[in-house]
């Protein structure tokens, strides 16, 4: 796991959007798994201007995004087909039916997980997964206790998690229960897997992830078992690492190197 700590929010944001462009550029018909979320709204404007100002296409890519809440149409403003629309598809020159969600209002929601899972397995895998991570250390929707082996499947949602977006649905009771979320070993079979996490909310499950035990109760610590990730911080977000020091002598900077 290479782990990149920048100074401020917009270094790390501008990092993984190198790193985002760098893979579009070298492979045009990528598959991207895409998330979504608070942090990503910054980074998802950068790649928008990188296409309007630098003219990086995304005409070739193919997206499929971790997770989308059960009960919600795409046509739901809340939904993430609507998110997504709004903060970058719209934005971009990507092909519609070349863009991926669950569908949350599906008549049988298990059938869907696994329509879901094959037609990511039949678009021949994802190249770079974008992750970004919970307070309570889950990625997509895989909250504490869910199997490192699990895959696109309904998941309850913590109450933690459905507090932290609460803000979108005006009250506590009226934010879904449930998602679809990717899996974490779906998540683990992605070619790179490349997590952005700001601010100091986020330090603590950022430890645990890199530095803790890998453990069910952080789902994002299974990443430690992937064989290409990379973590890019600001530097409140790396505030709970023990091991700055080493990072940082390891990828002066935050920039990527050789090794890790």
């Amino acid at each position: 796991m290479k782990i990149l700590i920048l100074d401020e929010p917009v270094q790390a944001i501008a990092r993984v959007g190198d790193i985002v462009a760098d893979q579009v550029r070298r492979k045009p018909d990528a598959v991207l798994g895409l998330a979504t979320g608070g942090t990503m709204v910054p980074l998802y404007d950068d790649l928008a201007a990188r296409h309007r100002d630098s003219g990086l296409s995304f005409a070739g890519v193919t997206s499929f995004n971790l997770d989308e809440y059960v009960g919600l149409a795409p046509e739901h403003p809340r939904s993430y087909h609507a998110y997504m629309r709004e903060v970058l598809f719209d934005r971009i020159d990507i092909d519609a039916a070349q863009t991926h969600l669950p569908r949350g209002d599906s008549a049988d929601p298990l059938a869907e997980a696994e329509r879901y899972e094959a037609a990511i397995a039949a678009a021949g895998g994802i190249d770079l997964q974008l992750l970004g991570i919970g307070q309570n250390g889950h990625i997509g929707f895989n909250e504490p206790t869910s199997s490192l082996a699990s895959r696109t499947r309904i998941k309850t949602l913590s109450d933690d998690t459905r507090r932290a977006n609460q803000r979108f649905f005006g009250s506590f009771d009226e934010t879904p229960r449930y998602a679809l979320t990717i899996g974490v070993a779906t998540i683990l079979d992605s070619r790179f897997c490349l997590l952005l996490a700001t601010g100091s909310a986020k330090a603590a499950a950022v430890a645990a992830m890199v530095e803790g035990p890998v453990s069910a109760a952080c789902p994002a610590s299974a990443l430690q078992f992937h064989r290409n990730a990379t973590v890019v911080l600001d530097r409140e977000a790396a505030a709970g690492l023990k091991l700055t020091a080493y990072y940082q002598h390891v990828h002066p900077g935050g920039q990527d190197s050789a090794f890790g």
